[in-house]
């Protein structure tokens, strides 16, 4: 059983920030699912447990291959909705850090995080599809930006709290914890990438992150 070869690779496409310790099960037909997500199936069992540290490592590798990988669908998105692609590239770097596999707590998904609902209602058909991500999340950055006529505070603040709460604190950053700490990364994601300081290498070859992100690996015992 190769088990031991793709382990490094898993821990490379992991979406979560604090750790990236991979799970395990062998199912009837002797197929071993390796998994960084186990969502509350039983079935897996901890096999690697991975130092925070190299979590890190691995996904700033990741993270530069994949932002050069994105950037053409980036770039079409921003043409298209008329949204800035250094805020495209902000959103995603403080959502996901460049992981189209990525699934936070709350169920939001994909790059730019969406939650079902605003996936639903801009048109997205598969969240964890890239192209159909970024056109969703970008076209939510839009309406946020035209409903709050260009502020872009209060358009960042929009996309990780809500139009409502926004509103209701009077046009003003939410008094939550985590909107308050997200706009001033989001913000600083953005002057990065509008001052060319993003690292964004856009000769990169594409090939090793085309299909960089699933949460679930299987490989047949020999």
């Amino acid at each position: 059983m190769r088990v031991g070869l793709v382990l490094g690779a898993l821990l490379l496409l992991c979406g979560s920030t604090a750790e990236a310790n991979i799970y395990a099960y062998t199912d009837s037909s002797g197929v071993v699912h390796l998994t960084n997500v186990p969502a509350g199936n039983d079935r897996y069992r901890m096999v690697m447990r991975t130092p925070k540290m190299a979590v890190a490592v691995a996904r700033a590798d990741f993270n530069r291959v994949a932002r050069a990988h994105y950037q053409a669908l980036i770039r079409a998105a921003a043409s298209h909705y008329g949204v800035s692609s250094a805020l495209i590239n902000a959103v995603i770097s403080a959502e996901s850090g460049y992981n189209a596999g990525a699934v936070s707590p709350k169920g939001a998904i994909g790059l730019m995080q969406l939650i079902p609902a605003t996936a639903d209602r801009f048109g997205v058909a598969n969240a964890f599809s890239p192209a159909d991500n970024i056109n969703g999340g970008t076209a939510y950055l839009a309406h946020l930006l035209h409903v709050f006529s260009g502020d872009l505070k209060l358009a960042v603040a929009a996309y990780n709290a809500g139009s409502k709460a926004v509103i209701q604190a009077g046009y003003h950053i939410p008094p939550f914890a985590e909107t308050q700490a997200y706009v001033p990364r989001v913000l600083a994601y953005y002057q990065q990438y509008l001052n060319g300081r993003g690292n964004v290498v856009v000769g990169a070859h594409p090939q090793s992150v085309a299909n960089a992100t699933p949460q679930l690996i299987q490989i047949s015992n020999p």
